[in-house]
């Protein structure tokens, strides 16, 4: 059973988690990321390797692993302790006002505080209804690579901003596109959807998938309207099902912090309920909370810099500039 002295652990590696761990290297704490995932990035690089990120200050476009690789880089120099493929399992106080988390194989990290930057928790695709044999022969939940679409006929299904954004990342790359959404109000950002319209993409709204066909894998989609039930029968080799996902906080709902939903409740120093525990990135909840990674990355300076004082009662909050 491994074990890891630490001033601060990062329950969470996503985008949130990695700078969190870059500014807590800037403040001298030694820290541990733990995350589920066998690789450092989260939802970003586990889902959306390959999906252009636009609201980053200073990239007016940068996808998701390229992103994840710059947080990986910047927190380099501060050598955090990556304990990865591991599920925060238990959060144990102590009397001094530290804490032992222990992880489902076993690790104990024993640290003075905690920031949890879970994004979502754990996460599971929406499967596609009645499709189960295709999974992994031509139907897949998201795409890690954009290149494996490439002279594809493709069908995306959905409304969300995964679903618009993967058709018009794909344009140049397939062969066809066709974007079919059971409404014709979409939940993508009004400009996704404007250049969804404008791009090469066949949209068609009030349209379901009634079955796939196919021997070795997907070769004929039928499709219908559900409003007068008229059918179709489309050309496809690729689904891409972006129905969204389901997330659960998994152990953290018996971490005794407040918890709105599945959301984490923070004060304005990003602390939880409990002295020590801070939290950052889309698991948090506040009055006027905006759920973006350029959001999470300030919450996560915030996070660290009130832990710092937790820690170090002596220090600072507002640490100075790091421009040098």
């Amino acid at each position: 059973m491994a074990t890891h002295e630490v001033d601060l652990s990062i329950i969470g590696a996503g985008p949130a988690g990695l700078y969190a761990a870059y500014y807590a290297g800037f403040r001298g704490l030694k820290v541990a990321l733990l995350d589920s995932l066998p690789e450092p990035g989260g939802q970003v690089a586990a889902l959306y390797p390959e999906k252009l990120i636009f609201d980053v200050a200073g990239f007016p476009a940068v996808k998701g692993q390229e992103l994840i690789e710059r947080c990986v880089e910047q927190a380099a120099p501060y050598d955090p302790v990556y304990i990865l493929n591991q599920r925060a399992e238990d959060l144990e106080p102590h009397d001094d006002g530290s804490f032992t988390i222990r992880t489902h194989r076993g690790t104990e990290v024993h640290t003075k505080a905690v920031v949890i930057t879970g994004g979502i928790g754990t996460f599971t695709p929406r499967p596609l209804p009645d499709a189960e044999e295709f999974e992994g022969r031509g139907l897949v939940y998201f795409v890690r690579e954009l290149e494996t679409m490439r002279d594809q006929d493709v069908l995306i299904v959905g409304g969300g901003d995964s679903a618009c954004d993967w058709a018009l990342n794909l344009e140049g790359i397939a062969k066809s596109i066709t974007l079919i959404h059971r409404r014709d109000r979409f939940r993508a950002h009004e400009d996704s959807v404007e250049k969804l319209y404008a791009s090469s993409v066949r949209v068609m709204t009030f349209t379901e998938v009634s079955r796939i066909l196919g021997e070795d894998g997907v070769e004929r989609v039928e499709v219908f309207d559900n409003r007068s039930d008229e059918r179709e029968t489309l050309t496809i080799s690729k689904v891409v099902a972006a129905l969204g996902f389901k997330s659960d906080l998994g152990p953290l709902k018996s971490w005794d912090v407040e918890i709105d939903g599945r959301h984490i409740l923070v004060d304005t120093t990003m602390q939880t309920n409990i002295p020590g525990v801070f939290a950052a990135g889309d698991i948090t909840e506040y009055e006027g909370k905006v759920r973006l990674i350029s959001v999470g990355f300030g919450e996560a300076a915030t996070a660290v810099n009130n832990a710092a004082v937790h820690i170090d009662p002596e220090a600072r909050v507002f640490p100075g500039h790091s421009s040098g």
